[in-house]
């Protein structure tokens, strides 16, 4: 394969404990050698804490030679330390978007958290009492982050990375009556509008691995226990190719299924360790 074709490996909720050291360094090892950049979206600790967030950035220091670009969910919230989780990872080289952009192998990715609300005509409203208004209010500022994030992108393939879901597709096969809180549909509009490629996210851990938004944007759910229940056959973690040569900036991306075809990433520029990716462009906060 030509330096044209980059390939993007995704998992989600991972949910990293303080006891799970070593624990997905195999995982991390075959993302390695098959991919050109690895997203994380959210819900990298299990109970939001300092101390998790160190067992995995020892890991992803240890065993990933190439760029993380990740966001936080919603269990990363539960502490309160999200802050020092942004830095632990920050440090081990980790690319932490939330409203932020990076840029590798000509591809540009934007980031955010992403909120909960509904999908459609079942999303809340901002009307009524001021906690309703001020839990939509959440919905449309992280929509509003994720359109001024893809603004700034300059690359003709833009990928969308969220924790909580911006269509219902993917959150189908969880209970209905959870659907408003696995994600928004406020986030897609601003997909629609600066034509993503792509879009990643996690949360509904009994979701379908795949759907496309109105307008026939692929959206793809990697959470862990998707992937995990959906592919029993293969490693927990997706993986991609986008072609990004000028004639082919409409091929979008595509889902490797074979193991076979997987083998050693399709690009190799030199990429040795993750503290690296500051050198590849990255974009202002």
């Amino acid at each position: 394969m030509g330096p044209d074709v980059v390939r993007i490996a995704a998992v989600s909720d991972i949910h990293y404990s303080k006891s799970w050291h070593g624990a997905l360094q195999p995982l991390f090892a075959q993302i390695t050698e098959s991919a050109d950049v690895l997203i994380l979206p959210g819900d990298l600790t299990d109970y939001g804490l300092a101390e998790e967030a160190k067992v995995l950035a020892r890991d992803l220091t240890t065993t990933v030679k190439i760029p993380v670009v990740a966001v936080l969910g919603n269990h990363d919230y539960e502490s309160g330390q999200m802050g020092e989780i942004v830095k632990i990872l920050t440090d081990a080289g980790v690319k932490m978007l939330d409203g932020d952009t990076f840029e590798t192998h000509g591809v540009g990715f934007a980031g955010v958290r992403g909120f909960c609300g509904g999908f459609g005509r079942g999303a809340l409203g901002a009307w009524g009492e001021p906690i309703i208004k001020q839990f939509v209010h959440e919905a449309v500022n992280e929509a509003l982050k994720l359109e001024s994030a893809l603004a700034r992108l300059r690359s003709d393939h833009r990928i969308a990375i969220l924790h909580y879901a911006p269509i219902r597709d993917t959150v189908e096969g969880e209970p209905v009556e959870i659907y408003p809180f696995l994600g928004s549909s406020r986030l897609e509009e601003p997909l629609s509008r600066f034509e993503v490629t792509a879009v990643f996210h996690g949360h509904a851990h009994k979701g379908k691995p795949e759907g496309s938004t109105a307008n026939g944007i692929p959206v793809y759910n990697v959470s862990h226990q998707v992937l995990k229940a959906c592919y029993p056959d293969r490693p927990a973690f997706r993986l991609f190719e986008l072609r990004t040569s000028s004639a082919e900036t409409d091929a979008g991306v595509t889902p490797i299924a074979d193991r076979r075809h997987w083998g050693r990433r399709s690009t190799d520029r030199g990429y040795t360790a993750p503290q690296q990716a500051q050198e590849e462009n990255p974009s202002p906060s």
